[in-house]
C-alpha cells in the first residue's frame, strides 16, 4: 500500500518506518527542510533504540521516502496517517489540535481520488467527527473516509510494540476503510496481534481511557509508596503481592517519581476537558493529576530532610534526568522541578544521562553536566539515581569514589538497601 505519514515525530516516524519495514511504500511528510534533510541522510533526530537502523534499511531498499511536497504526497498515497503534535493548550488543560485541523485543510486541497484520512495522533472524542465536517467543505463523503487508529508505542520500546502490539484499535464509521485497514495490518494479525475494530469515537476514548487507566495506576502505587515509609514495610512485596492478581497486573506498579513524558500529563488533562465538555465529573483522574503533581514536591522534601535541611553549597548528582530509560524525553521529567528548587537553595548540581546535554538546565545557575558517572559523583553530598538506566543498575560505589562516603537516594529502588548500606553508605530509597 501506499502511505503518507504527516508528521516526522516520534509517532509518524516509528509508524512510518515500521509500516515501510511490513513492506509499504511511505512517504514522511514534514514541513521543517533541515528535519528531512537530517532524515535521508540517517540522522535521526529522537533517541530510539533501533530505529536509526531501521531507517537507513528501508530509506536504501526505497519503501521509504522523506519529503516537504505535503500536496504531491497526499496525491500519490492511498492512506494518509495525520501525526502531528496535540500538546496541551497554553493556560489551559484542553488538547491543542491546530495542528490537526490545519493538515485536515491541506488535505482537503490535495484530494484527487477516493482517500482514508487516518489519524494517529492522540485527539479527543469527536475530533474525527470535526475532520469529517472540514474535508465535507470541498468533498462528497465517497471521496474519503476518516478512521481512528491510536497508537500505543512506549518511548524506548517503539519498534516491538509496533511489531508485536497488544491490540490494534481501528476505529471507522464504515466497512470500506475498515477492510483496508485490517488488509494494512494484516502482516501483524497473522502473527497473532488481536485487530478490534470500533466506532471512531470509541478508538479515540480507548487511547485517551487507556493512558489515564495506567497514570492512575502510577499515582496509587506511589501513595501506597508514602504509606509504606511511614509503617515500616517495603513497597516492593506490596506491588509483587497486588501484581499476581490477574485482575489488576504487575505493571505500572514499581513506585517512584512522578509520571512525566510526551504522553500521561498531557492526556489525563485533556480527557478531564473532555468531560467537562459533556457535563461529566471524572473525579478519580482529577485526584490521579492533582496527586502527580505533588509527588515532585514530596520528594524534594525529603531530599531536605536527608540533608538536614542544609542545603547551600551541597554538592548533588542526579543520575539521569529524563523522565524514563531508554528516551532522550524531558518532557514533564521530575528533575526539571527538583533541579531549579534545589538551585534555588543554593546547591551545586551536576548530572548524568546516558543522552547527554540538556539545554533545559543550561541557564540554571549551578547545574552542570557530567560526561561519565564517575565524574558526577565526585566529591558529592548526595546522588540521586532518578531515571533506571541500565547504566545505573550495577554500579560499584566504592570503586568509582575513594574519598569521602555520600549519601545515596535511590528513587527507582534499583538496589537492595542492605547491600548499600553494608558498604558504608547512606541509602533511601521510595516505600521501604
Amino acid at each position: 500500500m501506499k502511505l503518507c505519514m504527516i508528521g516526522t515525530g516520534y509517532v509518524g516516524l516509528v509508524s512510518g518506518v515500521c509500516f515501510a519495514d511490513l513492506g509499504n511504500e511511505v512517504i514522511c511528510v514534514d514541513q521543517n527542510l533541515k528535519k528531512i534533510e537530517s532524515l535521508s541522510k540517517g540522522h535521526i533526530p529522537i533517541y530510539e533504540p533501533g530505529l536509526t537502523e531501521l531507517v537507513v534499511k528501508n530509506y536504501n531498499s526505497k519503501r521509504l521516502k522523506f519529503s516537504t511536497n505535503l500536496k504531491k504526497s497526499i496525491k500519490d498515497s492511498d492512506l494518509i496517517f495525520i501525526c502531528v503534535g496535540t500538546p496541551t493548550k497554553k493556560g489551559g488543560s484542553s488538547a491543542d489540535l491546530s495542528q490537526v485541523f490545519k493538515v485536515a485543510k491541506e488535505i482537503s486541497l490535495s484530494l484527487n481520488k477516493y482517500k482514508i484520512i487516518v489519524t494517529k495522533s492522540t485527539v479527543p472524542v469527536s475530533t474525527g467527527d470535526e475532520i469529517e465536517k472540514i474535508l465535507s467543505k470541498r468533498h462528497n463523503k465517497n471521496k474519503f473516509s476518516i478512521v481512528s487508529n491510536p497508537e500505543f508505542l512506549r518511548e524506548g520500546e517503539a519498534i516491538r510494540d509496533f511489531i508485536y502490539p497488544d491490540r490494534i484499535v481501528v476505529g471507522s464509521n464504515d466497512k470500506k476503510s475498515n477492510r483496508q485497514m485490517n488488509n494494512l495490518y494484516a502482516p501483524l494479525i497473522s502473527k497473532g496481534a488481536q485487530y478490534i475494530h470500533t466506532s471512531r469515537r470509541s478508538a479515540e476514548l480507548i487511547k485517551y481511557a487507556s493512558n489515564a487507566f495506567l497514570a492512575t495506576k502510577i499515582t496509587f502505587i506511589n501513595e501506597i509508596a508514602n504509606l509504606c515509609e511511614k509503617t515500616g514495610i517495603n513497597v516492593e512485596d506490596i506491588s509483587i503481592g497486588m501484581g499476581l492478581d490477574k485482575r489488576i497486573g504487575s505493571r505500572f506498579l514499581r513506585a517512584g517519581p512522578a509520571y512525566g513524558g510526551s504522553c500521561f500529563p498531557k492526556d489525563t488533562k485533556a480527557i478531564i476537558s473532555t468531560a467537562d465538555k459533556f457535563k461529566t465529573n471524572l473525579s478519580v483522574i482529577k485526584s490521579v493529576i492533582k496527586s502527580n503533581e505533588n509527588r515532585s514536591n514530596l520528594l524534594l522534601n525529603k531530599i531536605y530532610k536527608i540533608l538536614n535541611n542544609k542545603i547551600r553549597n551541597k554538592k548533588i548528582t542526579f543520575l539521569g534526568v529524563t523522565f524514563k530509560a531508554n528516551t532522550d524525553d524531558m518532557r514533564d521529567s521530575s528533575s526539571l522541578i527538583m533541579i531549579p528548587a534545589l538551585s534555588k537553595k543554593g546547591a551545586k548540581i551536576r548530572y548524568f544521562d546516558p543522552t547527554g546535554f540538556k539545554r533545559e538546565f543550561s541557564k540554571i545557575r549551578n547545574v552542570t553536566n557530567s560526561k561519565s558517572i564517575k565524574e558526577s559523583i565526585s566529591g558529592s553530598d548526595l546522588v540521586i539515581i532518578h531515571t533506571e538506566w541500565n547504566d545505573f543498575k550495577s554500579i560499584n560505589f566504592k570503586n568509582l569514589n575513594k574519598g569521602k562516603k555520600f549519601i545515596i537516594y535511590d528513587m527507582r529502588n534499583i538496589y537492595t538497601p542492605a547491600k548499600i548500606r553494608k558498604q558504608g553508605y547512606r541509602y533511601f530509597s521510595i516505600g521501604r
